[in-house]
């Protein structure tokens, strides 16, 4: 079987696990656990290796494959898919940045090849937010003989009751302090999850606070340290899954909403009407806006995982698909409440849920303003970079000469 075929049975699979995860969704959404047993379905699938290298016994997928599993899951239990995103990004960075030491590498491939081990960054604190917005953590790392010690204060740790390692985003207290990110197991004495995830939507994706006290790393559990007054350098490239598989989770959303709104239009026939609400105008007009706002979504997201993937620049193009895919999804949402009516704002269907999972992509940095500030300057460097050239204007002309001899009517 080649490497291909293998691909594309393992998104098979994604698309059939995305329905069963839908069967449980409202269970994990009402209650707030978390979903272990849909990772331990991912694992029997294969799916947990998408991204790994085939040498190192994965399927060696990109972004484009990658887009495809995860939007598989979202449309059925969007909290899994965040959690798996996650999970690859770090992964396909493991495997194509170079920035992780070798032992690392094999450590973090072996248990993800043996079982569910999965992985996530923690960089985000209370106190000083999110590392996009320019400062330095307050999470420090001091050296203690051949160990690193951390402690510290990590927000929205998602994934958190799964996670076998956590790559912290840390401070070192040396002269001339560091910045890199140290790999914690969380079987490591000195760490603490603290409850605080109480969201209106993506409830099960526990995205807890997580305490570090006087934690112990090896010293050479860490990568990608650098001076601290270089601030956090991020591969504008890498941007790319991030910015492809978040948004891609909430598009996810919006068609698990698009799913159950078909299903009602065409299976409810008032008696008023003496036919499906789906023959009524009003109703079509809309799940056609819905059709466009998430055809356009599609095509967006398709894009920048190709460009990816092919090594094609994209530039600032991957935070503006952010920015719209997400809005989109909203909207999409809304809109189907609105065709819903009050069967759709009723807990005992998944609509409110989608419409709610939707709502919480608004929260992940960097934030829409941001965005639009950043495309601003972008746009406004490019302008007054280029060279102010003279131009010849085209002639005008008022009038064309006929090529062919027109004969009146006789």
């Amino acid at each position: 079987m080649t490497a291909a075929t293998e691909i594309e049975l393992a998104i098979e699979r994604a698309e059939d696990l995305g329905k069963r995860f839908a069967l449980t969704a409202r269970h994990y959404d009402e209650t707030g656990e978390f979903p272990f047993a849909n990772f331990d379905a991912l694992h029997e699938a294969g799916l947990l290796g998408l991204v790994t290298a085939t040498e190192q016994g994965g399927l060696g997928g990109g972004l484009t494959e990658a887009l495809s599993v995860v939007s598989a899951i979202a449309r059925g239990e969007p909290s899994t898919a965040l959690v798996l995103s996650m999970h690859y990004n770090q992964h396909y960075s493991l495997r194509t940045s170079g920035k992780w030491p070798e032992h690392l590498v094999e450590r973090v491939i072996k248990a993800n090849r043996e079982g569910v081990a999965l992985i996530n960054a923690a960089q985000v604190e209370p106190r000083v937010g999110s590392p996009s917005h320019g400062s330095l953590p307050e999470t420090i790392a001091r050296r203690v003989g051949d160990h690193w010690r951390i402690t510290g204060h990590k927000t929205y740790a998602t994934g958190i009751p799964l996670l076998r390692w956590v790559a912290v985003l840390a401070v070192t207290d040396e002269p001339v302090p560091r910045l890199g990110s140290f790999l914690v197991p969380t079987s490591a004495d000195g760490i603490r999850v603290e409850k605080t995830w109480n969201a209106t939507g993506m409830r099960a994706t526990n995205s807890d606070d997580l305490i570090l006290d006087d934690v112990a790393v090896p010293v050479e559990d860490v990568l990608d340290i650098a001076p601290a007054s270089e601030g956090l350098k991020r591969d504008e490239r890498m941007g790319a899954w991030y910015f492809s598989l978040v948004p891609a989770i909430y598009d996810g959303a919006a068609r698990g909403a698009r799913d159950w709104l078909i299903e009602f239009t065409t299976t409810r026939a008032p008696t008023s009407l003496g036919a499906p609400l789906s023959t009524v105008p009003r109703i079509q007009d809309g799940l056609g806006q819905i059709e466009v706002l998430l055809t356009v979504n599609r095509r967006l997201l398709r894009s920048i995982a190709e460009d990816f993937d092919a090594g094609r620049p994209f530039g600032p193009d991957a935070a503006a698909v952010k920015h719209t895919v997400i809005e989109n999804a909203i909207a999409a949402t809304t809109l189907a409440l609105e065709l819903g009516g009050n069967p759709g704002i009723s807990r005992d269907n998944p609509l409110e849920r989608h419409h709610r999972d939707a709502l919480s992509g608004k929260a992940h940095a960097p934030q829409n303003n941001l965005i639009r500030t950043m495309l601003a300057k972008a746009a406004l460097s490019r302008h007054a970079a280029a060279p102010a050239l003279p131009l010849e204007p085209v002639p005008v002309r008022t009038h064309q000469q006929p090529r062919l001899a027109v004969v009146g009517r006789s």
